[in-house]
């Protein structure tokens, strides 16, 4: 039998006699007989390295479809073609989970088998002269074995900080992980094809046989799957039993919906926190934590939000005259994307069900539903897929939400497109709808189809006194991201305005801002079942909401005493769709 037939033998998957750490010569394995043209590895070792290896390929390849839906990351939005799309997070976080499991397993198994110096740090030594070629690439193999035991350590641990609601730095660290690990599985294959050419990645297919080999690893590979399996089920337990919740007590008197938090009955309601992240803007960081209350009365519940905002917000899409007309200030309409002219929002998510992505809503990537018409934007679609309806709250500061009023809407299976949306000229929103009914606002402008956002647009309606109007909207920040000042307002009104009149325009000097929301209708049907009352202070938005416990309608869930019901809330600053998520549901303890 030649070294060369013998020599693929010894490499980090194949199990080893324990060696001294001087002796550098090339092992055979104890049990397995000599088939020295057929490497192969031991069964817990190829079980535990699919596990691994698959539960790896899942989450870097899911994880970089959440990441492409950020701004700024071109690598993820690069490969997003090859990408998969649809429901990624529960595929993302479950892949976590395995590896967990995984990892624990493989721990309990190099352990239990006495493979502990299949990557021992003796074998670094031969990394450097004097050495082999051979010897050398071992040593890279085992190095190589120990970043990656490194980085799956520190991937598991943002992960689970993320999941958690701890975002910021944790964002980009999760992120650079996992791209070294997706470069990791190349130069790991390609390392051990130059250690031992093809028959060496073949041996993670030819598991060694005979009687000694099962003898010697089947309990251990037994008892690392149950003690793995234990750990992973452990971890979810703590996970599903340690959710964030809301107890909400009966009270005789109702809050008053004003944005400010001096009620006795919120002075005496404890505070739930979460730690939401992976927003735009607030202050470059993406993170916002909010705080909830809620109390119930005969017949109603009562909600009190607080976020943090470090600005008031309240410039969604204004427009600017030109010479040659009036023009959109903010960018990224045309995809519904708008990240910098923008109100500031906050949206409510309710849901018996407690699935992850927002409850089983979230279906990311350009096209996750074949058939239908893309996403705008690109990033992905709200729907249910199994005909669920799930009740959805959005404020939004100048549409409404600082004269009382907050737009229910709801989640619910993928609506049929209508002609403009078939043809690409609206925003197709699949499951995301109003509920029935009338809204308060519309638009002050009229989008020229061939010109799109960028050329100028027809306004609706002026306003009647230009002076009290830029009275009224207060100093206007230089950027995007200044704030509104305190009692400014971004919307026009019936009575403050009057029909489009290009006589009066042309007094109307250029370099003239107004508003683009006229707030000139009235809620009305079930669009109109909430009520509100908010305010900016002190880098915070507070948010009161009051709803009747049980509208009767079929698009908004029922507030039963006795029952449990799941809360997602989401933060955009100054934003059009990049909110602010959390996985872990708030569940409500209606009492």
């Amino acid at each position: 039998m030649s070294d060369v037939q013998i020599q693929p033998r010894d490499i980090a998957h194949q199990p080893l006699q324990p060696t001294s750490p001087g002796d550098r010569s090339d092992e055979v394995n104890p049990v397995a007989p000599a088939m020295p043209d057929v490497p192969r590895s031991d069964v817990g070792t190829i079980l535990l390295h699919w596990f691994t290896a698959l539960s790896m390929i899942v989450s870097l390849f899911t994880g970089i479809r959440i990441s492409a839906e950020g701004q700024f990351n071109s690598w993820a939005q690069a490969l997003a073609p090859v990408l998969p799309q649809g429901e990624m997070w529960t595929w993302h976080i479950g892949a976590g989970l395995f590896l967990f499991f995984s990892t624990i397993a493989y721990l309990v198994y190099l352990r239990t088998a006495v493979l502990g110096d299949r990557n021992g740090k003796s074998r670094l030594r031969t990394i450097t002269p004097p050495t082999t070629k051979r010897l050398r690439l071992r040593a890279i193999n085992v190095a190589l074995h120990w970043f990656a035991y490194g980085a799956i350590v520190a991937m598991t641990l943002t992960g689970i900080l993320l999941y958690l609601g701890y975002g910021g730095a944790n964002v980009p660290v999760h992120r650079i992980l996992a791209w070294s690990m997706l470069f990791y599985i190349f130069v790991h294959s390609l390392a051990h094809f130059l250690y031992g050419g093809i028959s060496q990645l073949l041996r993670l297919f030819r598991p060694l046989l005979g009687p000694q080999a099962v003898t010697r690893f089947a309990w251990p590979a037994t008892l690392s799957l149950t003690i793995g399996g234990a750990a992973a089920l452990a971890l979810y337990a703590v996970d599903f039993n340690t959710h964030p919740g809301v107890t909400v007590a009966k009270v005789a008197n109702p809050p008053t919906l004003d944005g400010i938090l001096d009620d006795e009955v919120w002075s005496a309601t404890k505070a739930t926190t979460v730690n939401t992240h992976q927003g735009e803007n607030l202050a470059g960081n993406g993170v916002s934590q909010v705080s909830i209350r809620a109390v119930r009365t005969e017949d109603k519940i009562h909600f009190a939000f607080q976020w943090q905002d470090p600005t008031r917000s309240l410039m969604r899409s204004p427009t600017i005259k030109k010479s040659d007309g009036w023009y959109v200030m903010s960018t990224g309409g045309a995809t519904a994307d708008v990240n910098d002219y923008y109100e500031d929002k906050f949206a409510v998510l309710l849901s018996h069900g407690a699935g992850l992505g927002g409850g089983r809503s979230t279906f990311l990537g350009s096209d996750p539903l074949p058939n239908y018409p893309k996403s705008p934007h690109g990033r992905g679609l709200h729907y249910t897929d199994d005909g669920r309806i799930m009740d959805l709250w959005q404020w939004k500061a100048s549409r409404g939400g600082m004269i009382g009023h907050v737009d229910d809407m709801h989640f619910g299976p993928p609506k049929m497109p209508n002609a403009k949306e078939a043809a690409g000229k609206a925003r197709y929103s699949a499951g995301y709808s109003a509920d029935p009914g009338k809204k308060i606002y519309e638009y002050n402008y009229i989008i020229d189809e061939t010109k799109g956002y960028a050329g100028p647009v027809q306004l609706k309606r002026l306003p009647i006194d230009l002076a009290l109007m830029r009275q009224q909207l207060g100093a206007i920040p230089e950027t995007a991201d200044g704030a509104n000042t305190q009692g400014s307002q971004w919307w026009m009104t019936r009575e403050g305005s009057i029909p489009y009149d290009s006589g009066l325009d042309r007094h109307i000097p250029v370099g003239t801002i107004i508003p683009s929301t006229l707030n000139i209708h009235t809620y009305a049907g079930d669009r109109a079942d909430l009520s509100g009352g908010a305010k900016w202070a002190d880098g915070k938005w507070t948010l009161e909401i009051s709803r009747a416990l049980n509208t009767g309608s079929a698009f908004d869930i029922a507030f039963q005493p006795g029952t449990q019901i799941n809360m997602w809330v989401s933060v955009f600053d100054h934003n059009q769709t990049r909110h602010t998520r959390h996985q872990r549901p708030v569940t409500l303890h209606i009492k």
